[in-house]
């Protein structure tokens, strides 16, 4: 028995060394592809030439490898993946510009960015870093956010509490315990299990890439749990593993006030994806200069100069598969026509659910496999987004690169679930929960690019049921009666903000406006109006479901990437995108990553020696 035990063993660690360290396919991080930095273009018209190329039938590239649905990040950057190796890659996006959730729009003057706040882990020689630089020719400047990063506001105003969140490796915890004395043990303990359970995400890429039987016995073993902390604390809620911290309610809740970047309540948050952003964010936090277009923009050039194309206004309505239910392209609306277009691999970035349900024939949505998956999944919550066009400059108006998180009490699962499933026009009223950013306080371009004015972004949940039946109106006429229900949402929100920012005042608001669950359904694509994908509650880490929904899909040559397949977030995203090209070019590029961010890092050190 125990020869067999032995030899079991030995045959899982010889498979893991091949699907964690084993390679055969091209390599897209094998040089640095870094160029000298160019001046950067502001003018919207010549952005727009590489933004908004339209689709035409003429402007699709002959004999394509892969067609990806979805320009956002999990779409684009899998795209400059392939495009790196020499794969000519089609890019398709439903709305009028590329760039998915990294996209801009402008109103009365007012340059808004749609989910791009801020991000972390961005460091310099980090292999986050190293990936972005490398998948936009080291074009893509950041700029750090102010230390406090985040400011956590818990209380009405005649109880505020206000707790600033700092970066560092030491800092955070440090100052931490200066608002809380007294607590040091259970802060300690806090990032000691947030760090223990991010280090082990490494066993969710891998049961992704590996071979689907091989990663079902690492879950059917219980193996999966045993090998990996991020398993293990999976099925724990945020809410169950801060209650055993700390009896303080202000603590509870400062180490809860993250849950909005992926949208669980803590009750139903795991432990581990809290973990992720807890980590993500401890050495600091970031945000494009130029605006979140930046993003797009730089990479584009990449997949075109590979012979590849990112078309726009080209809702594709579904897959195309042969007479073996293998995909092999894709139908576009152009009007009232269909037009197709055809490739040897299909990549969807459009969400499982989207794909799934609606971009799949009818007879292959019914494959028990393909059930299987949607059974294991839920849509996540809805979102709510409110943008304010200010006149005056971020100091007349006191605002800087930080974002606040605001609270009207402590008891973040109860005001949550009481908001969200209460009665719709008293939470509209109530809104218990807002995020609230300058983009304009962040982006050091942005006083050259608009002088005189500042924008905000404020973002909560809502529930999709509220906005349901206006889903079916034209999106810019939704009636009378939806646009009240919108406006007591805005209301709602800008009395928070001009309580809490007292140099904001009505005569200085020149825009404001909101979009919905539905307006992110008509603009993203958001089946419900969720801006996170398939929800991320407690069941989305179980060994089961991350062994289960993976880039390879049950049918042969379509693939998922983005966030569905990974975690949420432009990070988690972009993983999803570094995991599905890992399962295409056959090897590890997450570990690709990290040997070129170690190569550029030891050359940088030898020019500093000399």
């Amino acid at each position: 028995m125990w020869i067999a035990v032995v030899v079991i063993c030995v045959a899982l660690v010889a498979f893991v060394f091949k699907y964690v360290f084993g390679s055969s396919g091209p390599n897209p991080f094998e040089k640095d592809t870094r160029e000298p930095l160019k001046k950067m273009i502001f003018d919207k018209k010549e952005k727009n030439k590489v933004l908004k190329q339209g689709f035409l039938a003429s402007r699709v590239p002959d004999n394509l490898d892969a067609i990806i649905i979805g320009s956002g990040i999990g779409g684009l950057g899998l795209a400059v993946l392939l495009a790196r190796v020499g794969k000519k890659v089609l890019v398709l996006e439903q709305h009028d510009r590329a760039g998915g959730c990294c996209h801009t729009f402008t109103e009365k003057g007012f340059e808004f960015d749609v989910g791009i706040h801020y991000i972390g882990n961005l460091l310099d020689h980090k292999p986050f870093r190293c990936m972005l630089d490398q998948l936009t020719n080291g074009q893509l400047q950041w700029e750090p956010l102010d230390n406090p990063f985040d400011q956590v506001v818990l209380g009405p105003p005649e109880n505020r509490r206000l707790y600033p969140i700092y970066s560092g490796r030491t800092r955070f915890a440090e100052e931490l315990k200066k608002c809380f004395p007294g607590e040091e043990k259970a802060i300690d303990e806090y990032v000691r299990l947030a760090k223990k359970a991010s280090r082990g995400i490494w066993l969710l890429a891998l049961l992704k890439m590996c071979p689907a039987p091989f990663a079902r016995l690492l879950v059917s073993t219980g193996l999966a749990k045993r090998f990996s902390f991020f398993f293990k604390m999976g099925s724990c809620s945020l809410t169950e593993v801060v209650n055993g911290l700390t009896e303080n309610k202000d603590l509870r809740a400062v180490f809860s006030y993250i849950f909005g970047t992926y949208g669980n309540m803590p009750k139903d948050a795991s432990f581990s994806m809290h973990s992720l952003l807890v980590v993500h964010y401890l050495y600091g936090a970031w945000y494009p200069k130029g605006g979140a277009s930046e993003i797009a923009y730089h990479m584009i050039p990449i997949v075109e100069k590979s012979g590849g194309a990112v078309l726009v206004r080209a809702p594709v309505n579904r897959i195309l598969f042969n007479d073996a239910k293998e995909a092999c392209g894709v139908s576009v609306m152009k009007g009232q026509e269909e037009v197709h277009v055809h490739a040897p691999m299909v990549i969807s970035n459009a969400g499982i659910f989207n794909t799934y349900q609606t971009l799949l024939p009818k007879e292959l949505q019914a494959m028990p496999e393909i059930q299987q998956q949607l059974s294991m999944v839920k849509n996540g919550e809805g979102g709510l987004s409110v943008f304010v066009g200010l006149n005056g400059t971020k100091e007349e108006l006191g605002l800087k690169a930080d974002n606040y998180w605001i609270f009207a009490e402590n008891n973040l699962d109860e005001l949550t679930t009481k908001y969200l499933y209460g009665d719709r026009e008293e939470s509209a009223r109530k809104i218990p929960i807002l995020f609230v950013a300058s983009p304009s306080a962040k982006d050091p371009t942005w006083a050259e690019r608009s002088p005189g004015k500042s924008t905000l972004s404020l973002v909560s949940f809502a529930n999709y049921k509220w906005f349901e039946e206006w889903k079916d109106d034209k999106a810019t006429n939704r009636g009378a009666e939806y646009k009240e229900l919108k406006q007591a949402f805005i209301d709602c929100a800008l009395d928070i903000v001009l309580d809490v920012f007292p140099k904001i005042t009505r005569d200085k608001i020149e825009y404001i406006d909101a979009g919905t669950p539905i307006t992110n359904t008509y603009y993203i694509g958001a089946p419900k109006g969720e801006i996170y994908g398939a929800d991320h509650g407690i069941a989305r880490f179980s060994p089961e479901l991350s062994a289960t929904v993976r880039p390879q899909t049950p049918l042969k040559n379509l693939y998922l990437t983005g966030q569905d397949v990974f975690v949420c977030g432009f990070a988690g995203a972009l993983s999803g995108a570094i995991t599905c090209g890992s399962v295409i070019l056959n090897r590890n590029l997450h570990l690709d990553a990290i040997g070129l961010a170690k190569r550029i890092k030891s050359v940088s050190n030898k020019y500093k020696e000399e």
